[in-house]
């Protein structure tokens, strides 16, 4: 029992929607600040497509039945992939122990259910499209003059020189850089996925990156803040850039250098991040080395990117070429 201001008994709420409520309501308390951006709206647009689906089919989404969940992951594996929906089981277990509930995620049933899409439709995801040296040379030298045509250039030679996440690269600072006296720099990458605490890393920059920014920063007349920024039609410079904006230049690069179409169409903000580990990987670079280029901490991801090289480095590809089977 507990007693109000005025001294009245009140009888603590036994009722778990209200429960639910209170702990979700903790949770955000407490978790404010400690998850990406990019992580909390991820969680939050997962949690708002199951509500909605559950509201369609008159099932409750908290709690939810272990039946509840597995039907909803039979629905979503008809139109979403697998990794998608991995996220979203994910997100629905996120949602229970946040709100101090049974995970339904860790029923048996749910398990069956994903092995069963995985069968179906295996786990390999789609990849991006690499922005190796040759391709990224070949946008870079597209014609164009104007600051939009600086930016992008720069945008693109900083994204393979420091292998960032998009989300990385439009973070970058100008306070941030630091030129070196043989014409190169190094720029601070303060905060990133694999480094939640904001650390920082430290990537670098070649001589021809430095040049491409200089030229951007000079026309859009930066000496603090952001470095990337947003370029009106007109010329005009405005805010940071937004992350889904980096994919958006990317392809448009490469649509005006004549790459074809269905290149472009796999060409994603993180694109430039996936060439620069195949080249580094095609050229010989130890595996520790590219990891810590790009801010990994396990090998999946690489070796994901670098799959087909390595088939063309394995033993059958060598054998053929000892029987000269050009």
């Amino acid at each position: 029992m507990a007693h109000t201001a005025d001294g009245a008994l009140t009888v603590p709420t036994t009722d778990p929607g209200a429960v639910a409520q209170a702990n979700l309501a903790r949770h955000a308390a407490q978790a404010a600040g400690a998850y990406a951006p990019n992580t909390e709206r991820a969680l939050r647009a997962d949690v708002a497509i199951f509500s909605a689906w559950c509201a369609d089919q008159g099932l409750e989404p908290l709690p939810a039945s272990p039946d509840t969940v597995v039907a909803f992951v039979d629905t979503m594996a008809a139109t979403k992939a697998p990794a998608t929906i991995r996220r979203y089981v994910s997100s629905i277990a996120a949602l229970h122990r946040a709100a101090g509930m049974e995970n339904p995620a860790l029923h048996r049933e749910v398990g069956l259910a994903l092995k069963r899409m995985h069968r179906a439709k295996g786990r390999a995801q789609a990849q991006a499209t690499g922005l190796t040296r040759p391709l990224v040379e070949r946008m870079l030298e597209t014609p164009g003059a104007g600051p939009r045509c600086l930016r992008n250039r720069a945008l693109l030679a900083v994204a393979y020189d420091t292998l960032c996440r998009r989300s990385e690269l439009i973070a970058l600072d100008y306070g941030d850089l630091e030129y070196g006296t043989a014409g190169d720099a190094t720029v601070i990458v303060r905060r990133s996925k694999s480094d939640q605490e904001g650390a920082g890393m430290v990537r670098y920059l070649a001589p021809d990156t430095v040049r491409a920014l200089r030229a951007w920063m000079t026309a859009a007349c930066i000496t603090q803040g952001r470095l990337f920024r947003a370029v009106s039609k007109s010329g005009q410079i405005g805010g940071a850039l937004d992350a889904g904006d980096v994919a958006r230049v990317f392809k448009a690069m490469a649509k005006a250098a004549g790459i074809p179409a269905e290149t472009v169409a796999r060409i994603s903000g993180h694109s430039s991040r996936v060439g620069a580990a195949q080249d580094m990987a095609g050229s010989g670079i130890e595996l520790p080395a590219i990891m810590s280029s790009g801010g990994w901490r396990t090998p999946e991801m690489i070796s994901r990117y670098t799959k087909r090289l390595d088939a063309r480095r394995s033993g059958a590809a060598k054998l053929a070429m000892m029987q000269n089977r050009a």
